[in-house]
C-alpha cells in the first residue's frame, strides 16, 4: 500500500534524521518553474544540515515517501494533479490518482512510516470572515494527533490568526517560537500574538517535541522571516483586502480559496509574496533538519 525510497527506508531503520516535505506547494502552491526550483532547493537545505529529505505524494494511487528527481518534475508540470488532505487519501488510492499531499495528508503518511519531523511553509487554520465559521483547515487536527514536530513560519497570513491559535490551544498543540515571543505571520514578521514558549536552539525544540510525543500530541515550531525580508504588514493587508474581494466576486470558496488568494497576492504584490514564500520554506527546511538531527541523537 505504500512505497518508500531506499534512502528514506534505510535512514528510518538506522534512526538517522529524516524530514518529511509536502508536495502541494509543488503542484498547487507555486507557479512553474519556481515550484520545481523550490522543491529541489528544499531537499538540498535538508541535506545540508545532515538529514534525509522525504518529499511525499500519492503517485498513481500509491502513497510515496521520498520522490525521485523525475517524480518531482512530474508533479511540477503535470496537469490534473489532485490535492489530497487526510480526507482524500483513500479516494486517491482507490482510484489510482496522482495527488499532491497537503500538510494534513503529508503528516498522516509520514507518521505511518515513522518520520518524526515535518517542514512546510505555513499551516492552514481558520479563514477570515466572510468565510463560514466552520471553514477550518484539517491541518490543525492532524498536527495535534501526529506526535510529530511541524516546522513552519506560523499560519498563512490570509487566515484568522487569533482564532487559529485558539484552535491549536484547544487541540492541545504547543506553539513554540524559535527565538521569538510572538506568533509569526508567514509573509509578515508577526504581531503581538503570544506563543506557548520560546526556544533558542534546535536541541531545546527537540526536547519539548520528544516529551510531547510521548503523550501522542504534535508540536508546532514557528520560525519568523527576518525583518528585512518580510513584507510590511500594511502592504500585505491592503493586497489581501483586494484579493478577498476578488474571491467573493468570483464565488471562490472551500478548498479553492487558499490557492486563489495566494495567486492573486503574488500578482498584487508584484511577486513579493513568492520571494518571501520561497525564502521561508528553505529556512524552515534547514531548521527542521537541525531539530531532526537533535531528536535522532537523543534517541540513540
Amino acid at each position: 500500500m505504500m512505497r518508500i525510497s531506499d534512502e528514506v527506508r534505510d535512514a528510518i531503520a538506522c534512526n538517522r534524521a529524516v524530514v518529511a516535505l509536502e508536495s502541494t506547494l509543488i503542484a498547487h502552491g507555486l507557479p512553474h518553474p519556481t515550484n520545481l526550483e523550490v522543491a529541489r532547493e528544499a531537499e538540498a537545505a535538508v541535506r545540508a544540515q545532515g538529514a534525509v529529505p522525504a518529499t511525499i505524494a500519492i503517485l498513481h494511487g500509491v502513497p510515496t515517501v521520498g520522490l525521485s528527481a523525475a517524480e518531482l518534475q512530474m508533479l511540477a508540470t503535470a496537469p490534473g494533479v489532485l490535492k489530497a488532505s487526510r480526507r482524500d487519501l483513500g479516494v486517491a488510492m482507490a482510484t489510482g490518482a496522482t495527488a499532491a499531499t497537503t500538510v494534513s495528508g503529508t503528516l498522516c503518511i509520514a507518521k505511518r512510516v515513522g518520520i518524526r519531523v515535518f517542514a512546510t511553509g505555513g499551516i492552514g487554520g481558520a479563514h477570515r470572515p466572510p468565510a463560514h465559521p466552520w471553514d477550518i483547515s484539517a491541518d490543525i487536527a492532524d498536527i495535534a494527533c501526529s506526535a510529530m514536530l511541524t516546522v513552519c513560519a506560523g499560519a498563512k497570513s490570509l487566515l484568522d490568526l487569533p482564532r487559529t491559535l485558539e484552535l491549536l490551544e484547544a487541540a492541545g498543540v504547543p506553539v513554540l517560537g524559535y527565538r521569538t515571543n510572538t506568533f509569526p505571520e508567514f509573509y509578515t514578521r508577526g504581531g503581538s500574538l503570544p506563543v506557548t514558549a520560546r526556544v533558542e536552539t534546535p536541541l531545546d525544540a527537540a526536547k519539548i517535541a520528544t516529551h510531547q510525543a510521548t503523550f501522542g500530541t504534535g508540536t508546532l515550531l514557528c520560525l519568523p522571516l527576518p525583518e528585512e525580508q518580510a513584507i510590511p504588514s500594511e502592504q500585505f493587508r491592503a493586497a489581501l483586502t483586494i484579493a478577498e474581494a476578488d474571491a467573493a466576486r468570483d464565488a471562490i470558496g472551500g478548498a479553492q480559496l487558499t490557492p486563489y488568494l495566494l495567486a492573486r497576492l503574488a500578482v498584487l504584490t508584484n511577486g513579493a509574496t513568492l520571494v518571501a514564500n520561497k525564502l521561508l520554506i528553505l529556512k524552515n527546511c534547514a531548521l527542521a533538519a537541525e531539530v531532526a538531527v537533535a531528536i535522532a541523537a537523543r534517541s540513540e
